[in-house]
């Protein structure tokens, strides 16, 4: 087998095979000998049936078959031979089997770009402190009272006031026309200003249960529903009664319906969660320092396959975030397109840090040990309140544990960055 390897470019590169006659050869001989044993002709035994019939009847599919076979195989080959990474799948072209020749192709393919990182030593970073007060372990406090809030009826009046809850059944239409959605009953909204879409409804102020409120109201141009964008409904709103949000006292009770004993625990153990969180935001921070002024001072191209598999997994993020929340992505009317055009420069950086962070280590020599796995084995599962052993059955198999130990390379060369930078 024949292979010359052209560089198109930093992150492309081409791979012109030719695979000699007899291997071809052999191929269709064996692949006629398999079409032959299963093919049933008028004529002909089973498994006894000429090949010259055999290639009047088949050529095209088996020789379809022996290019695919072919290429595959010498492909492989090619790409381990000659010591290429690619990123993609490759893009073929060839012009067919002729007897008796060789077979020839090109495959052109999106490689992993060779990064030497230069000038990483001393970069300067903003020296961050975690510092959590009273306030912000408050505010989070009553967000969890507020939480644990319930909707009373109100009985000592029929008039609606701003800030009450209502139960309205409506109807609606556009231009004359109902539209999906536009009937519904039993529905609560805040008597607040905001989007009627989102359940608040300044406009039943001052209206008495029983009675009847007419409104016209102007969809967002981006709202999920495309029958009704930008298009305004009129909305007949029929007030069935009036409810309260009563907020839980803030006391050891509420305390322990949150997981805590005491008010002072939860304190303790808010402002604990606060602390981790700004510390993560800290560190991804700095995180994204650093890859920037790596990539002022190391500038390369990328693959276009990588930063797509980045915004794939940047996008399956966000996904399990909203699911998480309790959002069904499904009825969110998302317009991934527009989502990925979006990621794309977030996308485009995180390959490039991850490709310096790379190069880095491998000049440094920073590697993570097993004892660096097994430390970071019982962070998680310390983390997740779970038992190490359990953690650690997560990561038995090899590919998992291979994914832990470059993320720990990486925690490493960004701890070894930060050593070395300056900080002001």
């Amino acid at each position: 087998m024949k292979v010359q390897v052209e560089e198109l470019s930093p992150v492309e590169k081409k791979l012109s095979i030719e695979v000699d006659s007899a291997r071809v050869a052999d191929e269709l001989t064996r692949a006629y000998t398999t079409i032959g044993r299963q093919v049933r002709l008028p004529g002909f035994r089973q498994g006894k049936v000429p090949r010259r019939i055999l290639e009047q009847r088949f050529r095209e599919q088996v020789e379809d078959d022996v290019i695919q076979r072919v290429v595959q195989t010498a492909y492989v080959e090619a790409v381990t031979q000659h010591n290429v990474e690619p990123v993609s799948q490759p893009q073929v072209t060839n012009s067919g089997l002729k007897p008796g020749q060789p077979f020839s192709f090109e495959a052109r393919v999106e490689v992993k770009p060779k990064v030497e990182a230069k000038d990483y030593r001393e970069i300067p970073l903003k020296k961050t402190e975690v510092a959590v007060d009273d306030a912000q372990v408050n505010e989070q406090i009553e967000k969890m009272r507020q939480a644990q809030a319930t909707l009373e009826p109100i009985t000592d009046r029929e008039v609606a006031q701003a800030g009450d809850f209502a139960t309205v059944d409506y109807e609606a239409t556009i231009d004359g026309q109902a539209f999906t959605g536009s009937k519904a009953e039993g529905v609560t909204a805040e008597i607040t200003p905001g989007e009627l879409v989102d359940s608040n409804i300044a406009a039943l102020e001052g209206v008495k249960v029983g009675d009847t409120k007419e409104v016209d109201y102007v969809f967002p141009p981006d709202y999920r529903v495309e029958e009704v964008k930008g298009k305004t409904g009129h909305f007949k709103l029929h007030l069935k009664g009036l409810k309260k949000k009563v907020v839980p006292e803030l006391n050891d009770e509420l305390a322990k319906g949150l997981g805590a004993q005491t008010v002072d625990e939860l304190r303790t153990r808010l402002k604990s969660n606060l602390e981790a969180t700004q510390r993560s935001k800290n560190q991804q921070e700095e995180r994204d320092a650093l890859i920037k002024a790596l990539i002022e001072r190391n500038p390369f191209e990328v693959p276009k396959a990588m930063v797509e598999r980045a915004i794939d997994s940047m996008l399956e993020g966000a996904m399990r975030q909203m699911q998480r929340s309790g959002l069904d992505v499904r009825n969110l009317g998302l317009d991934m397109m527009r989502l990925r055009d979006e990621m794309r420069e977030r996308a485009v950086q995180e390959v490039k840090g991850t490709l310096l962070f790379e190069a880095i280590a491998v000049k440094e020599s920073i590697q993570a040990t097993e004892a660096d796995i097994d430390q970071k084995i019982e962070e998680l599962a310390k983390e997740a309140g779970q038992p190490v052993a359990n953690v650690r059955k997560y990561f038995k198999s090899q590919d998992d544990r291979f994914g832990l130990t470059l993320r720990l390379r990486e925690e490493k060369t960004i701890e070894f960055l930060k050593a070395q930078a300056k900080y002001s």
